[in-house]
């Protein structure tokens, strides 16, 4: 395959017909070998517009790391290592995070990948550990920088930089505008490419505001997503506790749901993605670190159970909805008596919430657990030909499966799965027998 980014072939393996603009331009820039800063919207291709023009840069036969890129959460490098695999461009990647095993990852550099992919803390722990060289990275690219510098990246990623002698280009992406970027990235004469519009200027969005008798508003939230649709929604609260909390009170009102926040285990927090992802869970009750970077599906609904203290992340929340020309609505709670924010827009709609008539329906799909993955070589038709042929399940009875190092999800219908579990319980799957189970 040519190394050619606009290549159909590697479209084609993407499912993209064509580049929308902001990529487009991404792409000119960047492979013109200049420095880069790249603003645009939550939800607009970030991932793509960075990566693609990294193919056309990289050189084969070269066994040393040629581009690094560093993101400030492991479920955005995850990501980002996902969509490079899609592309099958032939040049190795291997991806570094806290949470990970560290050995795994120094086996994985001991041949180095072209492609380097981490957290700016684990891939200093690398270099501490001479674990890998990067004197030969020619391309920097900071994902979500502004995201890095609010969680305290600066003094890691100043260290990595400092050791990139080897550095022609580099490229910082976000969706924020107007951030101050610091001296150590050694930007010189970047080409600015702004596409982050003002939250006025899309028509596509509908904000609403419900207000609260009480200054505790769960009753009124239960009342807002009993009258949703069973649609789902992400609900964003302002602290971890309080994310646990409105999750627990909710569960006790009959609302199933999965808590995301940064406190959890990194299980934890794969397995509720996973679970919303394929709709086995209708509602996600998180922290700011869901409102930028993850995997998830587009969102009819976002509802702001707590308002951000920045009129930033109120946008990066919002651009979880009415993406990619899909319409979508944003609901802020507010008590009666509650200051309105500044950040707030004057003509915000009040939507009275209806009594409820009864709770969401049930999803239609369960998570079930496979301990094994593609360490143990399992892949995605393995797993489909054993669940239908051993499980008796048709293939229209399966939803989202997601093969990860170890462990394995996938959705399968509810009314199918006491059967299933009951029918491989004695099988084997490519003769090893594999715990399977509705996942927790």
């Amino acid at each position: 395959m040519t190394t050619d980014p606009r290549h159909p072939t590697i479209l084609a393996s993407l499912g993209i017909d064509q580049l929308n603009p902001m990529q487009a331009a991404a792409l000119a820039a960047i492979t013109a070998d200049t420095d880069t800063v790249l603003v645009s919207p939550t939800g607009s291709g970030k991932t793509l517009a960075f990566l693609l023009p990294l193919v056309a840069l990289l050189r084969p036969g070269v066994n040393t790391v040629q581009a690094l890129v560093l993101s400030p959460s492991r479920e955005l490098a995850l990501q980002i290592e996902q969509v490079w695999k899609k592309m099958a461009t032939g040049f190795k990647v291997t991806v570094c995070y806290g949470g990970h095993s560290v050995e795994t990852e120094q086996n994985s550099l001991t041949n180095p990948p072209a492609l380097l992919i981490g957290t700016p803390g684990r891939i200093c722990d690398h270099i501490t550990r001479r674990s890998v060289a990067l004197d030969g990275v020619q391309t920097l690219v900071l994902d979500e920088f502004d995201k890095s510098l609010t969680l305290g990246f600066h003094d890691e990623m100043a260290f990595i930089v400092e050791r990139l002698t080897g550095l022609r280009q580099r490229v910082l992406v976000s969706a924020t505008s107007g951030i101050r970027i610091p001296d150590f990235v050694g930007l010189r004469h970047p080409q600015k490419l702004l596409f982050a519009p003002d939250e006025e200027t899309r028509p596509d969005l509908t904000m609403a505001v419900v207000y609260s008798p009480d200054k505790d508003k769960i009753d009124t939230l239960f009342a807002l997503l009993c009258s949703l649709d069973s649609e789902p929604a992400l609900i964003f609260c302002n602290h971890r506790d309080a994310a646990e909390r409105t999750g627990q009170l909710l569960a006790d009102r009959g609302i199933p749901n999965r808590v995301y926040h940064g406190g959890l285990e990194q299980d934890q927090r794969e397995r509720a993605l996973i679970q919303f992802r394929n709709g086995s869970v209708r509602y996600l009750v998180t922290t700011d670190l869901a409102a930028r970077g993850l995997d998830i599906p587009d969102m009819k609904y976002v509802i702001h159970y707590h308002l951000p203290l920045q009129a930033h992340e109120f946008t990066h929340r919002n651009g979880r909805t009415a993406r990619m020309h899909a319409s979508g609505t944003a609901y802020v709670l507010l008590h009666a008596d509650e200051p309105r924010p500044d950040l707030l827009p004057d003509n915000l709609a009040e939507v009275a919430v209806p009594t409820p008539a009864g709770l969401p329906l049930s999803p239609a799909f369960q998570t079930i657990y496979v301990s094994g993955g593609r360490k143990n070589k399992l892949s995605k038709g393995d797993i489909v030909g054993f669940f239908c042929q051993k499980g008796g399940l048709d293939r229209t009875d399966l939803g989202l499966i997601e093969v990860k190092d170890s462990s394995s999800y996938v959705a399968v219908r509810t009314e199918r799965v006491e059967a299933l579990l009951a029918a491989l319980r004695p099988e084997k799957m490519k003769g090893k027998k594999y715990k399977i189970e509705v996942a927790r």
